[in-house]
């Protein structure tokens, strides 16, 4: 069964015990639909955006109203781009099996150093002090920020079904927010002992009438702290959405 199957007969038989939430979009901007998104973070007014793809993955710095992209470097064509996350004046970018991954200076996107890490990498976010890395499984690993240091790991659970297909993270206001891989779910996890305290289901959120060219699964969080806003788009999309999460209604 493909993950996409799984997850809608989870949803829908009532074997996921998390409450559910659906969306309200706030406002919608334009977003480049050549961008293979796989990391999303929003910084003192920009969105920043790690790309995927051999031959197509790069950096980018973007504005938000506009989609324009102000700064850009492109990987190596060996390399598929994977999460991103800024902390400390740097931005940290995943690959996907080279196990490599990128340190920039912020400012400049100059290659500060590469890192290593064992088994693919997926996404990246962070807390101010912990740095949350996702590796296509249920499990998300938390790294000292300063060393790259694995500290421990959590694995992220429904009752007693694991969530797999973890990919792109976002620190939300103390919780790991997740995109899985192939569906329109994001889950809202504990980073305590990695339960999911809610998911939010974004079906429906790209209407067939923004589809003007190819577009794959969604993927990429955002969040504006200072703001309070939360950013969604996915891979190839023409637009990014603003939403808030809302209680969903059950006939």
């Amino acid at each position: 069964m493909r993950p996409a199957a799984f997850f809608f007969l989870f949803m829908a038989s009532g074997w996921a015990q998390a409450p559910q939430f659906t969306y309200v979009v706030v406002h919608t901007y334009p977003h480049d639909q050549d961008a293979f998104t796989q990391g999303l973070e929003f910084h003192d007014g920009f969105l920043y955006e790690g790309t995927g793809r051999e031959g197509h993955s790069s950096l980018r710095k973007e504005k938000l109203e506009t989609g324009q992209v102000v700064q850009h470097i492109d990987l190596a064509p060996q390399y598929f781009g994977e999460g991103i996350t800024v902390l400390d004046g740097k931005i940290l970018e995943l690959t996907w099996k080279a196990q490599t991954g990128f340190i920039y200076d912020r400012n400049s996107f100059h290659l500060l150093r590469n890192f290593t890490y064992s088994g693919e990498g997926w996404g990246l976010a962070n807390d101010g002090k912990t740095i949350y890395m996702s590796d296509g499984s249920s499990q998300i690993r938390f790294w000292d920020s300063q060393t790259l240091k694995e500290q421990r790991r959590i694995s992220v659970h429904d009752g007693n079904r694991a969530i797999e297909n973890l990919n792109e993270l976002e620190y939300v206001r103390g919780e790991i927010y997740a995109n899985i891989w192939t569906t329109n779910l994001i889950a809202r996890i504990s980073p305590d002992d990695g339960h999911v305290i809610a998911w939010i289901d974004l079906t429906g959120l790209l209407k067939p009438s923004d589809i003007t060219g190819t577009v794959d699964v969604l993927n990429g969080i955002a969040y504006d702290s200072a703001h309070d806003r939360l950013f969604v788009t996915g891979k190839l999309w023409p637009k990014l959405f603003e939403i808030k999460i809302a209680p969903k209604m059950f006939r």
